[in-house]
């Protein structure tokens, strides 16, 4: 079971969150103060990329709009995995021109849990992608996840035992409930973004180290 914290700012950020027990490390390369939340510009994220090194996984969370510009985004940070959860949706055709162009990299799909047809579109993702992420949609920031909402954890359920890859529950995951969530789901890892960070004015700044911290040993001792 491991511990995924999105969304990171900082090489600082990284590290802490990293020693408070992050087994994944999420970053979204966009506009810094655009249309989604604590994203960061390519060069921030190559050094942040640089410094976790190989203390954790290190996920890029692609906002991009077109295959072309996903890839060699791709490429240029060399994550670990790809994140797709914005306006562009992965294919078994996608996912063959990635594995040419960066062999080592994994690709993660987002599916949005909104009714029972998110089983039916996590089988079809399942086909080509290496893992999932099932995840809440928000009414306020475009593609699927930054909700801060929890879902119907039994629709989560039935994909699981539905798709033969690796499934990771986000979604309103914080460590208040993460206990809970992985007793009804039993996925291989969780998610946290929202309910792991400190919000001002309505944004999210930073993120919570002690929160992040409190979340990761409940997820790790999921374990024992």
């Amino acid at each position: 079971m491991f511990a995924q914290i999105y969304s990171i700012q900082s090489e600082e950020e990284a590290l802490a969150c990293i020693s408070a027990g992050a087994d994944r490390i999420g970053v979204l390369v966009g506009e810094p103060g655009g249309r989604y939340p604590c994203a960061v510009t390519a060069e921030n994220c190559r050094r942040i990329f640089a410094a976790i090194g190989d203390r954790a996984v290190k996920v890029l969370i692609s906002v991009k709009e077109t295959e072309e510009e996903i890839i060699a985004e791709t490429i240029r940070l060399k994550p670990d995995i790809l994140h797709l959860c914005a306006e562009y949706r992965g294919s078994p055709e996608f996912r063959r021109k990635l594995k040419e162009a960066a062999p080592d990299v994994l690709l993660m799909e987002a599916v949005g849990v909104v009714d029972e047809s998110a089983v039916e579109d996590a089988v079809y993702r399942a086909s080509y992608a290496d893992l999932l992420i099932l995840d809440s949609v928000s009414k306020t920031v475009p593609g699927i996840g930054a909700a801060g909402i929890t879902h119907d954890w039994a629709i989560d359920r039935k994909i699981k035992e539905s798709v033969p890859v690796p499934v990771v529950l986000a979604g309103g995951l914080g460590p208040e409930n993460v206990t809970e969530a992985i007793a009804a789901v039993h996925p291989d890892g969780v998610d946290s973004l929202t309910r792991t960070s400190v919000k001002e004015n309505g944004i999210l700044v930073r993120k919570d180290i002690d929160k992040v911290k409190e979340f990761c040993a409940k997820v790790h001792a999921c374990e024992e």
